[in-house]
């Protein structure tokens, strides 16, 4: 039971401070969760609004890297649904063109450490930065 405590302690102590790139919409509901859940953890934040500071198609390009960019897309977002995103998924071309023109079209957040990504308030990927 002591090496148990002694091995969640010092997961906790490695995080703590670590620094996070943030990608969020402020008043995004899923957003303020997640960033309350990593700052009860101790996580420092480098915090980017991307209704004001879009991303732009390069750097949705390196973001998504060899990953499935479908699943950066937020499926709750009115033009995904309009636009039958789920029966019918842009290219991934496509994709990063609507994503960098209408920045709620993006999955949030987007929290970047170390090379690694996660998307939404993904507890389990969080635990792994």
């Amino acid at each position: 039971m002591a090496t148990h405590a002694k091995r969640k302690a010092s997961t906790g102590a490695k995080r703590a401070g670590k620094h996070v790139k943030f990608l969020q919409k402020p008043a995004c509901t899923t957003c303020r969760k997640a960033r309350a859940y990593m700052q009860r953890r101790g996580f420092k934040f480098d915090f980017r609004d991307l209704t004001k500071e879009r991303l732009g198609a390069a750097e949705l390009e390196k973001l998504i890297g060899r990953r499935d960019h479908t699943e950066f897309l937020n499926t709750r977002n009115e033009l995904y649904r309009r636009g039958n995103m789920k029966e019918e998924p842009p290219t991934r071309k496509a994709a990063i063109r609507l994503m960098a023109k209408e920045p709620n079209l993006i999955r949030r957040p987007v929290i970047v450490c170390g090379g690694r990504v996660v998307l939404g308030f993904d507890k389990d990927g969080i635990s792994r930065l």
